[in-house]
């Protein structure tokens, strides 16, 4: 085997020989939109987890007293007989 040209790590690791200037620089770009969209969608993510943690309370809230109105109603009718 000859050891005078680039091995296969060389060749087809990160970046290597084999891939051009332009292929690296898009390489970057894309990867720092990746970034910049993960940073968007967790700035999003924070606020939809509030809203959801809002709307989870209103149903708590909201199931709890519709328990109680039926437990009302039910003793309601319990005690009149």
């Amino acid at each position: 085997m000859a050891t005078d040209g680039p091995s296969w790590a060389d060749q087809w690791g990160a970046g290597g020989a084999m891939v051009d200037d332009d292929e690296k620089t898009e390489d970057n770009n894309s990867s720092k939109k990746k970034k910049d969209a993960k940073a968007a969608a967790a700035a999003g993510l924070g606020k939809a987890k509030a809203a959801a943690m809002v709307g989870a309370e209103k149903i708590k809230i909201g199931t709890s007293v519709g328990f109680k109105w039926v437990k009302n109603q039910c003793q309601k009718k319990g005690s009149s007989k």
